[in-house]
């Protein structure tokens, strides 16, 4: 018997978690992100969907296409409780499953269908538990059909069902991909599996080495093993459409102050530091084109605060950007870790110096509670200009 291997992915997850968060949101045009000219859309419901709002649009574009869509900012640690029960309530079926992201996962249902007459419907009931005990629905296989959808695809299946889809719809083609794709002739899946398969040079030359992993995948010949180790983000990143094209770095600046703000405070919250800062422009180019361009760095120790994402963001971007046209910034914080497997990696010296400074916040924290008056703080908190 081959192995029965099921992606599960849940349908617009942020924005489901807010109407089971708020009930009196269903049924209603719902996007998550930040308001104003700046926001982007990280989510939205699918009523939302129906206006032609989307992910990583700028939200202004949203409320003009939905002009009564509800927009939230996002409650991420909520987010993550939620993902914690959806994994929990599949691995009531089967211990082996891999995480993929906050809400989707691969299960290996090898041995927990055998025996069953109608695997179909076995499938159906599993969807329709999960939607009983955590609210969220469910679509199985692929995005195929949704939502709630469920799509079985056996080897034998992939020429009719795979086929016939967008060279865009495939797993690993990414935006950029496709299009140079479809410029030498591969339209559908279909298109590459032949062209593939005759181990086409422009289209090794287009892929690189991922060419012969995506062979293998489009002639079901992936690995089919489930990786057990625990799901971790390995970034933490957030990005702002400015309300027009700037190039002065002292009007770009607060944007990425107020991002680093938010990368900072998502990082503590999900209890990670990380030592590599990435940022990202959007250069504004000829006949309304824009060019994508990201520059990082990595330090030797990690961290979370925003003083130090700032320091490097106005390195990187006074280093590389200067006098360049802006619409969009990002900032990242990569090579993520948990709290305290960072404190492990710090120098003797750093640690000792943490905990002191540590130490010292909380004794002064203490002392001015008793007092009821912010009166003492530490002298690296003194302000130079004397106000303090």
């Amino acid at each position: 018997m081959s192995k029965v291997i099921v992606h599960i992915d849940l349908n617009a997850f942020f924005a489901r978690a807010e109407e089971i968060k708020d009930p009196s949101l269903e049924g209603k045009p719902v996007a998550i992100g930040h308001d104003g000219r700046r926001g982007i859309v990280s989510t939205c419901s699918y009523e939302a969907r129906k206006y032609g709002v989307h992910s990583a649009m700028p939200m202004f574009q949203a409320k003009e296409l939905c002009p009564h869509l509800i927009i939230k900012p996002g409650d991420y640690p909520y987010y993550q409780s939620l993902s914690h029960q959806f994994i929990k309530f599949v691995k009531s079926y089967t211990p082996l499953v891999e995480q993929a992201s906050v809400d989707e996962c691969f299960a290996d249902f090898t041995n927990v269908i055998k025996g069953e007459k109608d695997v179909y419907a076995f499938f159906k009931n599993l969807q329709s538990d999960l939607f009983k005990k955590t609210k969220f629905l469910a679509k199985m296989g692929s995005d195929y059909q949704k939502p709630m959808g469920l799509t079985i695809i056996r080897k034998r299946d992939i020429p009719s069902i795979l086929y016939p889809l967008p060279i865009g719809n495939m797993f690993g083609i990414g935006k950029k991909t496709a299009p140079r794709l479809e410029k030498i002739g591969i339209r559908t899946i279909g298109d590459f599996a032949i062209r593939a398969n005759k181990d086409d040079i422009e289209v090794k030359a287009i892929l690189g080495k991922f060419f012969y992993v995506l062979k293998d995948w489009i002639n079901g010949l992936g690995n089919d093993e489930i990786d057990l180790e625990p799901w971790d983000p390995k970034s933490i990143g957030n990005s702002t459409t400015l309300m027009r094209d700037m190039n002065r770095y002292e009007d770009i600046r607060p944007h990425f102050v107020e991002l680093a703000k938010e990368v900072s405070k998502r990082a503590k919250q999900e209890g990670k530091m990380g030592n590599t800062i990435q940022i990202t422009v959007k250069e504004a180019g000829t006949n309304g084109n824009y060019r994508s361009h990201n520059k990082s760095v990595t330090l030797s120790n990690p961290f979370n605060d925003e003083e130090t994402l700032m320091r490097y963001v106005d390195k990187l971007y006074e280093s590389n950007f200067t006098g360049l046209t802006i619409r969009l910034v990002g900032v990242t914080l990569q090579n993520l870790v948990d709290i305290k497997e960072a404190t492990i990696q710090m120098s003797l010296f750093d640690y000792e110096k943490h905990i002191e400074e540590s130490a010292t916040k909380l004794l002064i924290n203490e002392l001015n509670r008793k007092m009821k008056k912010p009166l003492l703080m530490r002298a690296s908190e003194v302000k130079k200009d004397g106000n303090h």
